[in-house]
């Protein structure tokens, strides 16, 4: 008995997801790549609309990353506090906007190694930011899209780093970035967590149902 949907019902997961869900995106706000690369590290393990609560503040201080490079922890502490793990968070993007205005010019590197060498940036972090902010094609794996991934049969992998090479094996390049969103909306409004929406869900004639 095979384990993962094959390639042409990963497709048509995709055709559905992207009729099911033509809005979906990059949910964090953000005017440039400095903005998003910071918004990225804030999310993590909080919910996109607790950074978007607090970011306008954040930039409206430190517009920039020298500006930012510059901050006073405590400060950038009060300004984040009402998400999770704010000192930390404080801490590490001080940290990277020290680095990118002392050796990048104040810019946000296109690379990915380099990105996951920054201060609160992991693998996560670095694909999001080349996906949206540079155009890329990349597929970040959250906990929704691996729970859902998983869930689904589009890969059988353990852990998150196996989801993201078994989903960049699996799906066409040129829609990694657009299946990244779509898994994540249809995390967040079918396919959740502890009670799926099974019946109702978009993709049920072809989901392996692996709950």
């Amino acid at each position: 008995m095979r384990k993962t949907l094959n390639r042409q019902e990963a497709v048509r997961v995709l055709d559905a997801l992207r009729q099911a869900y033509p809005d979906a995106g990059c949910a964090l706000k953000h005017m440039d790549v400095f903005e998003l690369l910071i918004c990225v590290v804030l999310s993590a393990q909080t919910t996109d609309k607790s950074v978007n609560n607090v970011s306008p503040s954040l930039f409206a201080r430190y517009p920039d990353a020298a500006s930012l490079a510059a901050a006073h922890p405590a400060e950038v502490e009060d300004i984040i506090r009402t998400i999770g793990m704010y000192r930390t968070k404080a801490k590490n993007i001080i940290a990277l906007a020290k680095i990118l205005t002392e050796d990048y010019g104040g810019e946000v590197p296109g690379d990915f190694d380099t990105l996951v060498s920054l201060p609160g940036v992991g693998r996560k972090t670095a694909n999001v930011v080349l996906a949206e902010g540079f155009g890329e094609q990349h597929i970040a794996v959250d906990t929704h899209v691996f729970r859902v991934s998983n869930r689904i049969g589009l890969v059988d992998a353990k852990d998150v780093l196996a989801t993201e090479e078994g989903l960049m094996k699996k799906l066409p390049h040129d829609r990694w970035t657009e299946a990244h969103h779509s898994i994540i909306f249809h995390g967040r409004n079918r396919c959740i967590a502890r009670k799926p929406d099974c019946e109702n869900c978009e993709i049920k004639d072809i989901c392996m149902k692996r709950i």
